[in-house]
């Protein structure tokens, strides 16, 4: 239950994205042989010794205090999903076999009240997934609207596997490299929230083997949260979609999210989800 290489990895990327300018220190220019922090400056600004922080960026969290891993989330300037990622790492290291074994496993089914739910959203194209992007379940109008990324032959979808090795998703996705990049964020932190998760594990070396481009983003240890925003769509049959979305939380559902797409009434994007919606209503719907 080592993770001392993704810890290491981490926080050597981070402070490298930091410029002494951006922490407020003083920048000798040539002199300095990083274009990031150095280790010290790190260790200053975070209020520990030198020593203290290089055993943290070797990988080494265990018995770290939340105070200390606050202080370093604030010398590093993480985000949100940084600071979280930092948490689960330091969870991780901490984490005894016991721990580990008792943890909940993310939910591998939806319970058929979520179902009835997905289905009475008759105008807003949804789906649940897990933390390795597969559908679990999914309304009419999202088989719809999402039909190239659910209508091949895995028996579970997985989007991660569409966006990345389908030739079809970069003509789907009108903004392809943004959402790519936003799911190589999303599988590393969900890496860091649950590296023992085999299935999570073989998907990653699946694309880092297939994508010259997974391999490279993977590398650099970016995480990102990714509860709503818009998605440019290119659907088949009515055009050019521009969806607004919210990622939802099932809190009594382990790891598993409801990702609901909606237009706004009387644009042309919410005419062609009637449209969509009208083709593909349940029979005893019409």
């Amino acid at each position: 239950m080592d993770n001392r290489a993704e810890i290491r990895d981490f926080l050597t990327s981070r402070r490298a994205k930091i410029t002494p300018a951006r922490a407020g220190l003083p920048d000798f220019g040539s002199r300095r042989r990083v274009s990031g922090l150095r280790r010290e400056e790190v260790a200053l600004l975070a209020g520990v010794s030198v020593d203290y922080y290089t055993r943290l960026e070797r990988g080494n969290l265990n018995g770290v205090s939340d105070s200390v891993l606050a202080a370093l989330a604030r010398a590093l300037q993480l985000d949100d999903a940084e600071r979280a990622h930092l948490l689960d790492l330091a969870r991780t290291a901490n984490a005894t076999i016991a721990t580990v074994r008792g943890r909940r496993r993310p939910s591998a089914t939806v319970r058929p009240g979520v179902q009835y739910v997905l289905d009475a959203m008759t105008m807003a194209p949804a789906y649940v997934r897990n933390g390795r992007l597969d559908v679990l379940a999914v309304n009419a109008l999202g088989r719809a609207v999402f039909a190239p990324a659910l209508n091949g032959t895995a028996a579970t979808p997985n989007l991660a596997r569409f966006i990345f090795l389908d030739p079809a998703a970069q003509e789907f996705y009108l903004d392809w490299a943004q959402l790519a990049g936003d799911v190589v964020a999303l599988l590393r932190a969900e890496a860091g929230r649950d590296p023992y998760d085999r299935k999570l594990t073989d998907l990653v070396g699946e694309l880092s083997t297939r994508s010259e481009v997974f391999r490279t983003w993977w590398a650099a240890h970016d995480v990102r949260l990714h509860v709503s925003g818009v998605k440019r769509l290119h659907h088949p049959e009515v055009g050019d979609l521009t969806l607004g979305y919210e990622s939802l939380e099932l809190t009594a559902d382990t790891g598993l999210r409801l990702n609901a797409y909606h237009a706004r009434p009387g644009t042309p994007e919410h005419d062609a989800l009637r449209l969509l919606a009208s083709w593909n209503a349940p029979e005893h719907a019409r």
